[in-house]
C-alpha cells in the first residue's frame, strides 16, 4: 500500500460523509450520549461508512482505527498494544455535532492516518462551506468548491502572524471554566468545534487556538498542521505534541482525551499567547 491509495480513501470517506450530512441535516434526530455530547443519525451513518472504505486495512493487522462512536475506542490506550502498529486511523465522523444539529456551518468530517505514531496524512471537509484541508504526507492544501466543476486548490504556505489587535484566538467553549483571557492585543472566539479551531489558522484566519481535546478531534488536522507551520504546545510545559503516547491521554472515563489544554501557534507566537491566559480559582479539568 501507498499514500496514494490511503488519499484516495480518505477523499471519498469525507466526500460520502458529506452527501450523508446533507441528506440528514434536516431531520438529524439528534440524541445525548452518556457523557452528554450529541450524537446524530449522521454520525452514525459516517462511521459505518468509515468501517467499510478501511475494512481491507483493518484485517492486516498492522491497522488500528480510533473511531469516536466506537464504545470500545479505549481498549488501544496501551503503549505496549500501540507501539507495533505502524499505521492508526482516527475518525470523527462529525467534530461540531452540536453546529450541525443546529444546523450551523462550523462542523467538519475528519480523517486522520498516523504513521509510527506520528501525525502523517490527515483530511477535513467542511460541507456547508464547500471548503475541504488535507496534508499529503509533507504539502497541506485549501481547497474551495471542494469536489465540484470549480474546485480549486492552494498550497497551504506557512505565515507566522503578527498578534495585533486585529487578531483572534480560537477557545474551546470550556475555556472560561478554567481561563481568564487578555483582550488587550488580541480578541477571541468559540467556534464550538475542534477542526474549525486547527484548520482556520493553517490559512491566517486566526493566529492559533487554545484546546484540551480528544485524539479524533485533531488527528485529522495535525499534521495540516505542521505543514503551515504551526504545533500544538502544552499550556503547562511548552512541550511540542509531534507523537502519540499514552501518558498524555486520560484513560476510563474518558480515554484518548489530553489531559493538558494544549496552545496551537507559531514558535514565536506560543509565549505571547500563553502570557493572555491567566487561571481562575479552583480551575476546572
Amino acid at each position: 500500500m501507498n499514500k496514494e491509495q490511503f488519499l484516495t480513501v480518505m477523499k471519498i470517506f469525507v466526500q460520502e460523509g458529506g452527501k450523508i450530512v446533507l441528506r440528514y441535516i434536516r431531520d438529524s434526530s439528534p440524541s445525548l450520549k452518556p457523557d452528554q455530547s450529541i450524537i446524530t443519525e449522521a454520525d452514525k451513518a459516517i462511521s459505518v461508512l468509515a468501517h467499510e472504505l478501511l475494512k481491507e486495512f483493518l484485517t492486516r493487522g498492522d491497522h488500528i482505527l480510533i473511531d469516536e462512536e466506537d464504545e470500545q475506542r479505549g481498549r488501544y490506550l496501551n503503549q505496549a498494544k500501540l507501539a507495533p502498529i505502524p499505521y492508526l486511523w482516527a475518525i470523527d465522523p462529525i467534530d461540531g455535532t452540536r453546529n450541525y444539529a443546529n444546523r450551523m456551518p462550523n462542523f467538519g468530517i475528519s480523517i486522520g492516518l498516523l504513521k509510527d505514531l506520528k501525525p502523517w496524512l490527515g483530511m477535513v471537509y467542511f460541507p456547508l462551506l464547500n471548503e475541504l484541508f488535507y496534508c499529503d504526507g509533507q504539502e497541506a492544501y485549501f481547497v474551495q468548491n471542494a469536489f465540484g466543476d470549480l474546485e480549486h486548490r492552494e498550497r497551504i504556505i506557512p505565515v507566522d502572524q503578527v498578534i495585533s489587535k486585529q487578531s483572534i484566538f480560537l477557545l474551546t467553549d470550556s475555556f472560561f471554566q478554567s481561563f481568564d483571557w487578555d483582550n488587550k492585543d488580541c480578541h477571541v472566539m468559540i467556534p464550538a468545534c475542534a477542526v474549525v479551531d486547527l484548520c482556520w489558522p493553517a490559512i491566517g484566519r486566526g493566529c492559533g487556538a487554545i484546546l484540551k481535546s480528544y485524539l479524533w478531534d485533531f488527528a485529522g488536522s495535525w499534521p495540516i498542521c505542521h505543514a503551515a507551520g504551526l504545533f500544538l504546545r502544552s499550556l503547562s510545559t511548552g512541550r511540542v505534541l509531534d507523537r502519540l503516547q499514552e501518558d498524555l491521554f486520560m484513560q476510563d472515563p474518558k480515554p484518548w482525551r489530553l489531559k493538558d489544554y494544549y496552545i496551537l501557534s507559531s514558535e514565536r507566537n506560543y509565549p505571547i499567547l500563553k502570557a493572555k491566559i491567566s487561571q481562575t480559582r479552583g480551575q476546572k479539568s
